[in-house]
């Protein structure tokens, strides 16, 4: 591990601060996924700035609805607010299959956004990896791929993004809060994550030294009647091989709304648009959310040994579709 400074923030000009003068520190929240990589050698910062007690630790509601989520929230605290779990349920299910409790007590919301990709090759620094040293290659294409990405990848990395919670948020348009030296800005999520293309390295749209200060969830009337389901290759905690947040809107058997977002999939969580376009307006019907899925997943690219991701997530949209909608019908 490389020597490193520690700074501990007390507020937030001063953690932009020490984030803006050195373009090697690094936020420092529960540490879960950060202290793993400094380990092991993949992140070496030279400086640690800690942001554990900065005032970013709450959920409010917002007028007209919505949620405000400070980037220091933790996941348990997150999974449990009794705002999430009436109004974004998916997102409660989310949070909860992502990790053990003990995990949950210690991540954050903004170090979850903030998480690498789990794929081997990217960790094992005797191994060439894109997107840890750009230019090396990506020896997942010929190698170890099965759970790798089918949707928007290159021939530069097919790794997949492993946060559950942000496939929920970015179901429901959530917007990521972030303060530079300059003032502070937002992202939506779906352009916080940058597409993988030729440059792997660079992972999200941030500017340089920015702090993440918080997640702003829209009001979404539809994100009440949802659901996160996820699929993995063993019963206890494990990055998904495939995942989705559903929401769905049913009036006399017409779909009025839908949200679709696929998780391990992707380079980032996947929106699945195509899908929406196709059922908005239509039946709720076991044949339309399969036709849907399918529109989505035409755009797939698979590997030797990742094509079972496509019917895997077939089987995902029409399942859980088809329970949002007996819900509704009930």
């Amino acid at each position: 591990m490389r020597e490193f400074g520690y700074e501990r923030a007390v507020d937030v000009s001063g953690a932009v601060a020490l984030l803006g003068a050195d373009p090697d520190a690094r936020c420092l929240g529960g540490g879960t996924n950060l202290v793993d990589l400094m380990k092991s050698g993949v992140e070496r910062p030279a400086l640690l700035v800690d942001v554990r007690e900065l005032p970013l630790d709450r959920v409010e509601s917002m007028k007209g609805g919505g949620l405000r989520i400070g980037a220091t929230v933790t996941n348990s605290d997150l999974a449990a607010h009794p705002e999430v779990r009436r109004h974004y349920p998916a997102l409660t299910q989310a949070v909860l299959a992502g990790a053990s409790g003990q995990l949950r007590n210690m991540a954050t919301v903004g170090g979850n956004l903030l998480q690498r990709t789990r794929c081997g090759y990217f960790t094992d620094l005797a191994k060439p990896c894109n997107k840890r040293v750009p230019g090396s290659g990506c020896p997942a294409v010929e190698g170890e791929h099965h759970n790798h990405a089918v949707l928007g990848a290159s021939a530069h990395c097919v790794a997949t993004h492993p946060s559950d919670m942000a496939v929920a948020l970015t179901a429901f348009d959530a917007v990521v809060r972030y303060e530079t030296v300059d003032g502070p800005g937002e992202l939506p999520l779906a352009e916080f994550y940058l597409p993988v293309g030729d440059t792997p390295h660079a992972e999200t749209a941030l500017p340089p030294g920015a702090l993440i200060t918080g997640v702003t969830l829209p009001a979404a009337p539809v994100a009440a009647h949802s659901r996160y389901r996820k699929v993995r290759e063993r019963a206890s905690y494990a990055f998904a091989i495939g995942s989705i947040a559903a929401a769905l809107d049913v009036q006399d058997g017409v779909v009025r709304e839908v949200r679709l977002a696929f998780g391990a999939v992707a380079s980032r969580p996947w929106r699945a648009r195509a899908a929406e376009r196709e059922l908005t307006g239509g039946p709720a019907s076991a044949e339309a959310f399969a036709a849907a899925a399918d529109a989505e997943l035409a755009a797939a690219k698979t590997l030797p040994h990742n094509g079972y991701k496509v019917p895997l997530m077939r089987n995902l949209v029409v399942a859980t579709l088809t329970e949002l909608a007996a819900e509704a019908a009930r």
